[in-house]
């Protein structure tokens, strides 16, 4: 009887062992899994010194601090929205992120075709259960712009250059006027667009357009061919220009002012932090703004910095924090 009940503990013993190990390894496995995402940069791709290359770098940055795994896919020749994002779904990857408005078609077929696997939208906004979406506040960034152009600009005429006449553009535009029209009133404000995001030398001609009408402040938000514009600001003496999304002062050192910043790599690297933190994204849709830092001013360059232009920029910051001021699409 004794002997037999030893070996019955003897058997309770090693199957709680090997209870308990079972259970080590399924947290070492869960703690070691490694995130994987895929992205489908926006039209121009890597290189357009703006979107897809902030974007790249806060993947990279949750590479780096995290230890994720990704992948991109661009547009290249005949290839579509669609086909580079289903290549990324083949992958099986925890997230693939659609960079850019433009797609939103060819997301919500993939993603329809698709209904297990998570998907993040940035620059637009999905019913889709499968698609999480991230938005900016563009027009609180650009009302920054607007009034620090008020103060700089000696014609009080200005330049504002789109990419396409699309809402989120407009954004850009709305905030823009504005701002100015807070501190200048009567200003005149110019606006034109080069329908296509990667055409440097079409932002060029607006620029130059703009500059023989009495343009002397001009803010492109038009990716590639922005850059177009604000190279042909730097040759002209007495005009200047605005960066946007990333900080683009080093473009064009002799003419860029300030930028405004459209914080896509920190949303970017935000969400997959989440998503290493929690296995899913915790919101369908968060809107980032100047009070949730998600738009911003880039350092004032090229123009005396006096206390009024420092107070008025920050009073203009607090009343949109506060909601004091709205921008009201028109």
């Amino acid at each position: 009887m004794i002997k037999f009940y030893f070996k019955k503990m003897i058997m309770l013993v090693i199957l709680s062992l090997l209870f308990l190990v079972g259970c080590n390894d399924q947290k070492v496995s869960n703690e070691d899994k490694v995130v994987k995402v895929g992205i489908m940069l926006s039209d121009v791709g890597l290189g357009d010194q703006s979107f897809s290359d902030m974007a790249f770098t806060g993947l990279e940055r949750a590479r780096d601090e995290m230890g994720i795994e990704f992948n991109y896919m661009e547009l290249n020749g005949d290839s579509s929205y669609e086909q580079g994002l289903t290549k990324l779904v083949e992958e099986k990857p925890d997230l693939v992120i659609g960079l850019g408005f433009a797609m939103q078609e060819d997301l919500e077929k993939v993603a329809k075709a698709h209904p297990d696997q998570s998907f993040l939208f940035i620059d637009g906004v999905s019913e889709l259960e499968n698609i999480h979406s991230i938005t900016f506040k563009e027009d609180e960034g650009a009302y920054l712009v607007g009034v620090l152009a008020s103060f700089t600009s000696k014609t009080n005429t200005y330049g504002f250059i789109g990419g396409m006449d699309v809402p989120v553009i407009e954004r850009f535009r709305q905030g823009f006027e504005h701002g100015i029209k807070r501190m200048k009133p009567d200003a005149n404000l110019l606006v034109d667009y080069t329908n296509d995001f990667g055409n440097q030398k079409k932002g060029e001609e607006i620029a130059v357009k703009m500059m023989n009408e009495g343009a002397d402040m001009i803010f492109p938000a038009a990716g590639l061919s922005g850059l177009g514009a604000i190279h042909a600001t730097a040759k002209h003496d007495n005009v200047f220009s605005f960066g946007v999304d990333t900080d683009q002062f080093f473009f064009a050192e002799n003419t860029v002012i300030s930028s405004m910043l459209k914080k896509v790599d920190i949303a970017i690297y935000q969400a997959v932090k989440e998503l290493n933190d929690n296995g899913k994204l915790l919101e369908k849709h968060k809107v980032l703004g100047i009070k949730e830092n998600g738009v911003g001013l880039a350092p004032i360059r090229n123009t005396q910095i006096t206390p009024t232009i420092e107070s008025e920029i920050e009073k203009a910051k607090q009343d949109i924090i506060n909601g004091t001021v709205t921008i009201k699409s028109e």
